[in-house]
């Protein structure tokens, strides 16, 4: 699977071969709704066993541009809709800030089931494992197969391993674009939480600043 590392002047000029790749393996699950209502009873990882309910993304029957996250947080686990949380409300802002009409694209995660340690009354974010991705991408990839995006953007390492099959260094390929072996381009950046994460207001404002950078170009390969 090669990989096209694209500066930032020249991800612009990628917009006119953002060609639809076909993804012909739908028979099984022929619309999201039905993809989505099968996912319910998913057993493929024990992820279910402590989760309140699959999380499966959401958005139009086909759209351009599909953000894929990590995991639904708790506050998803509870609502069983994608980033509604705090990470979501940002997400939502800095798409708005892009131009990026989110009603328009498809959002959802690597992996669909809340992994968490408990902590007291706390359900505290565990990362998933390469086998927990793994498992997962099997829901992820019939996601693409439905929507059939041009583009795909990775908010975070495991995004990026579920959408390309292996681990990548996001802070290296960060703003890039890679090209899968179906003709599909992901474009590389951070998780909205990493900004919430920040421990310093300076801080936050930078990567906050930056993310809209990457939020923008990404509209801008879009036309």
């Amino acid at each position: 699977m090669p990989t096209h590392p694209a500066p930032h002047g020249e991800r612009t000029r990628a917009r006119s071969r953002l060609k639809r790749p076909v993804r012909p393996d739908t028979a099984d699950y022929p619309t999201l709704t039905i993809a989505r209502a099968a996912a319910r009873s998913c057993r493929r990882c024990p992820l279910w066993q402590n989760a309140t309910q699959t999380v499966f993304g959401e958005g139009p029957e086909h759209a351009d541009i599909i953000f894929v996250g990590e995991q639904p947080g708790d506050q998803e686990d509870l609502a069983g809709r994608p980033f509604v949380g705090p990470a979501g409300r940002l997400l939502d802002d800095i798409l708005d800030e892009a131009e990026i009409d989110r009603t328009k694209v498809y959002v959802t995660n690597a992996v669909k089931h809340f992994k968490f340690e408990p902590r007291g009354k706390r359900r505290i974010h565990s990362k998933p494992n390469a086998g927990e991705i793994r498992a997962c991408r099997w829901w992820l990839e019939k996601e693409l197969a439905l929507t059939v995006p041009r583009l795909a953007v990775a908010l975070g390492a495991t995004a990026a391993h579920a959408l390309l099959g292996e681990v990548v260094s996001v802070t290296r390929l960060r703003g890039s674009v890679v090209d899968r072996d179906d003709g599909l381009r992901v474009f590389i950046t951070v998780h909205p939480s990493f900004i919430l994460r920040l421990p310093e207001e300076v801080d936050k404002r930078a990567e906050r600043a930056r993310f809209l950078e990457d939020m923008r170009a990404v509209a801008r390969m879009m036309g």
